[in-house]
């Protein structure tokens, strides 16, 4: 499987359309099957057919540069350990800087808490992309904003009370109600239709991938 390692590169620096599709295959690398081996050949054929796309970065503009990501979990995707997949992007502005697809750690045993690991994992982010921007600017960034369409997760993350439904969840994944409680980030709903980071939590059809494709801003540049 050395070619998941070869298409690794172009996920963590230009195509994040394809996270999720490498870090599946490579759940496999020790050992693969035939079709495995297959959905790679399909994933170096897609990038071989899309070599004149990339990520397109405007101008930013006054007023324009606020951190917006998007947090999302499918549930128990895993076919074989019932494990879920954490999506996270951010972007600065309408530019895309950050992007995460990876399996979670432990078995979420619902789709509030899948959602509530990953919105975990969109808080860290936040965090640290804040203090980088810091850093760059010499100055305060503006409170980032996490989107999340799973309304009990939000409820969840907005609650510091711990009930019986959540205290059984790893103490880490919490850090999200700190980061609430301490007006380090804000968190809003936002429709599943309108979720961007679905594409990299799992898979879609032709028309929706295109879709969601575009507005993480992986376009044709000729």
């Amino acid at each position: 499987m050395q070619q998941c390692t070869a298409v690794w590169w172009a996920v963590v620096h230009t195509q994040p359309d394809i996270s999720f599709d490498v870090g599946y295959v490579s759940r496999f690398m020790e050992k693969p099957r035939q079709e495995h081996l297959a959905a790679v050949k399909y994933l170096l054929r897609y990038i071989a057919g899309t070599v004149d796309f990339g990520i397109v970065y405007p101008k930013i503009t006054k007023g324009n540069n606020r951190l917006t990501g998007y947090s999302d979990s499918d549930l128990g995707g895993d076919v074989d350990e019932r494990k879920s997949t954490t999506g996270v992007i951010f972007f600065l502005g309408e530019m895309v800087i950050s992007w995460q697809s990876q399996k979670q750690k432990i078995v979420a045993l619902s789709s509030c808490e899948a959602e509530y690991m990953a919105g975990a994992a969109g808080a860290c982010q936040a965090m640290w992309l804040s203090r980088l921007l810091g850093d760059i600017a010499g100055a305060n960034v503006q409170q980032p904003v996490l989107k999340m369409d799973n309304q009990s997760a939000i409820a969840l993350s907005k609650n510091h009370v711990l009930h019986d439904r959540s205290k059984h969840i790893d103490m880490k994944f919490h850090f999200i109600r700190e980061c609430v409680e301490g007006g380090r980030i804000s968190l809003d709903y936002v429709s599943t239709q309108e979720q961007l980071v679905d594409i990299l939590t799992k898979s879609l059809g032709r028309a929706r991938f295109c879709e969601l494709r575009n507005k993480i801003g992986v376009v044709k540049l000729r």
